[in-house]
């Protein structure tokens, strides 16, 4: 397989043999039309100058990519940090849902609807829509709104109204199906933004190129601080995998790159409380595209556990999945142990509270030796303000 297919999928949505779109009837015409349209209008000049000057005046962009001395001394490696938790909302789901927002009105739809888990996604959409004045329906698991209250907040100041996920294990699964369900119900007023690199195609590109802001400016920083664009590893959380997706994107082409990918561990992959997907997975189809799936030998899909609601997800984008199967990028499974002591570990030693979405690609550390010289990115994709109930039971 020829490294351009790790980037983009063919003309059918597919990366290998992972992707497609497989939808309800009802949303055929809604698909084909983003299918058809969505690289014309992001592309253009037009859209491209509007969405580069919200990332940069409204958004914050460039994020700084940040030499991390004490954890570099601590793992005896170059260690950067991409600063995404600077980013306005405090993660880097703004760079999608802004974009995805653009594309929408471009289309004429006057109605938003997302779902999201650790709430950061349903931040930024809600953000997003009121900026551009659109209604904006959030969906989000009975779980996630009781585990992330601080973001449930910020989405109702916002003008978001969000319906609670009672379903299954009322999580980020279940409020994609919710979504999903809204979508098909109100095809021709509504465009969905799905948060992830997951969905039918076109949507883990169309995420995957809005997310691709974050290699770009790594290469070009990484040039400023120490003359090559080029870092030996680069390092990311994945759940769907919008983060990874982002970060990996502009290196997925350079051999000399090496990706590394962290997954939800839970409570260990021996546990039935994991989201490590795969470690646990098998090939299906979940919420419109061909990808690794937990489920059983039946095709019902498991329910996932992590600590972090961000990575709660019992499949993988098929991007991903594609990286995985080709042996592109290495998986660990990182526990929830795990990713609070690194989170604790950063707060400590660097001054930085990290989301505990992006403390399980913190972990990594803990668990693959680098040498003196290899220059590692890291991407630090949330900060932790919304997981302070969470830090503080361990405290």
């Amino acid at each position: 397989m020829s490294l351009l297919k790790y980037k983009n999928p063919n003309q059918d949505g597919y990366y290998g043999e992972f992707g497609g779109a497989f939808v309800p009837e009802m949303l055929y015409p809604n698909v084909s039309e983003l299918q058809e349209k969505y690289i014309e209008i992001i592309e253009s000049e037009e859209f491209q100058k509007e969405f580069r000057n919200l990332l940069k005046d409204y958004v914050g962009r460039a994020t700084p990519l940040y030499f991390a001395k004490n954890l570099s001394e601590k793992y005896n490696s170059q260690i950067y940090l991409k600063r995404e938790d600077l980013n306005h909302t405090g993660a880097h789901k703004i760079n999608n849902a802004l974009g995805q927002v653009l594309l929408a009105k471009k289309l004429g739809k006057k109605r938003i609807i997302a779902e999201t888990g650790a709430g950061q996604h349903g931040v930024a959409t809600a953000t997003a829509c009121a900026l551009m004045n659109l209604e904006c329906i959030v969906y989000m698991g009975e779980i996630d709104i009781a585990r992330q209250a601080p973001n449930v907040a910020r989405m109702k100041m916002l003008g978001a109204n969000i319906i609670p996920a009672t379903s299954g294990s009322k999580t980020l699964k279940d409020a994609v199906n919710e979504a999903l369900r809204d979508w098909i119900n109100n095809a021709t007023t509504t465009h969905y933004i799905i948060g992830s690199v997951v969905g039918p195609h076109p949507f883990p590109d169309l995420v995957a190129r809005f997310q691709s802001v974050i290699s770009e400016e790594i290469k070009w920083q990484l040039k400023e601080k120490i003359g090559r664009e080029n870092p030996d590893y680069v390092i990311a959380c994945v759940g769907g995998g919008s983060n990874a997706a982002g970060t990996f994107y502009h290196f997925v082409e350079e051999k000399n790159v090496k990706l590394i990918a962290a997954e939800a561990g839970g409570f260990g992959l021996d546990s039935g409380k994991s989201a490590a997907t795969t470690f646990l997975g098998t090939l299906g189809v979940l919420h419109g595209s061909k990808s690794i799936v937990m489920q059983t030998k039946e095709g019902q899909v498991i329910e996932p556990h992590s600590i972090s609601a961000g990575l709660d997800y019992p499949g993988i984008g098929p991007f991903h999945a594609n990286l995985f199967k080709q042996n592109r990028a290495e998986f660990f499974s990182i526990t929830d142990d795990e990713a609070l002591q690194s989170a604790f570990e950063l707060t400590k030693i660097e001054g930085i509270i990290p989301a505990l979405e992006s403390a399980h690609a913190l972990a990594v550390f803990g668990k693959k030796k680098f040498n003196e010289n290899d220059v590692v990115v890291v991407c630090l994709s949330g900060r932790g303000d919304k997981d302070m109930e969470t830090y503080l039971q361990y405290l």
